[in-house]
């Protein structure tokens, strides 16, 4: 279960409980859930409780109670716990016949894990501004695709900014194409590739670019610089470089 799939189930539940009348108060647009902090417990944490309980004319705590009973049986929900004032804590189940199966097609598969042919007969082509978000963007659809099978070509509406390609971005011509093509519009980052290079390195300039939706503005501060558990970026880095340490020490064992 990932984060966007617990934030949903947790988002049913309070709907399951307005709708039984166990609960009178607004259902929320979505609900947050975040990573337990050190020291928490859990997997994943949220305060929707909290937030509830004045529009339900309740304490948070009982909120929580009613929506911890209608969360922990869930399915790839392990327990669910109340912390603090009515926080509500979730540790999530470990399929590990699912994990083994997934490990042992990433091993077989290699760097062709994630490939298919389901768009091999697709032909898709998009046109972005000289603009380093859109560009990033732009060639991340790309890579999405190409490795479904489909032929993707690129145009920017100028000539590319030469520090594109440290960040990994190709394009196929640029100028006004002859006809309308798919337009890629993010709102600009705010900065050129080079001054993000400079400030952040190609990582970081990436994840920020990327992460955020493409009608949100892009964080691109020192925030991603930041070594702390935190920062999702630190914490994708640093399970990469424990993988490769793994790797390196079952290497060294034989394996």
């Amino acid at each position: 279960m990932t984060p966007a799939d617990l934030s949903r189930t947790v988002l049913h539940a309070v709907r399951r409980a307005v709708d039984e009348d166990a609960l009178r108060a607004p259902v929320p647009a979505r609900v947050r859930v975040e990573r337990t902090r050190p020291g928490g417990s859990g997997d994943y944490a949220c305060a929707v409780a909290l937030q509830l309980a004045g529009p339900a004319a309740l304490p948070a705590l009982e909120v929580a109670r009613i929506l911890r009973e209608r969360v922990a049986a869930e399915p790839g929900v392990g327990r669910v716990e109340i912390t603090g004032p009515g926080f509500l804590s979730f540790t999530l189940d470990a399929p590990a016949e699912g994990y083994r199966a997934v490990l042992a097609a990433v091993r077989e598969q290699g760097l062709a894990y994630g490939h298919g042919d389901a768009l091999r007969d697709e032909i898709h082509q998009f046109h972005h501004a000289r603009e380093v978000r859109a560009a990033v963007t732009a060639q991340t659809v790309r890579r999405l695709l190409t490795a479904q099978g489909a032929r993707v070509r690129t145009t920017c509406a100028e000539p590319p900014d030469p520090d594109w390609v440290r960040l990994g971005v190709t394009v196929d011509a640029h100028g006004t194409p002859p006809v309308p093509l798919t337009g890629i519009r993010p709102v600009p980052a705010g900065a050129t590739a080079g001054e993000l290079l400079e400030r952040l390195g190609p990582d970081a300039a990436r994840w920020g670019l990327l992460r955020a939706a493409g009608h949100d503005r892009a964080a691109l501060g020192p925030e991603l610089l930041v070594q702390g558990e935190a920062n999702p970026l630190f914490r994708v880095r640093y399970a990469h470089a424990r993988a490769r340490a793994l790797t390196r020490g079952a290497a060294a064992l034989g394996f």
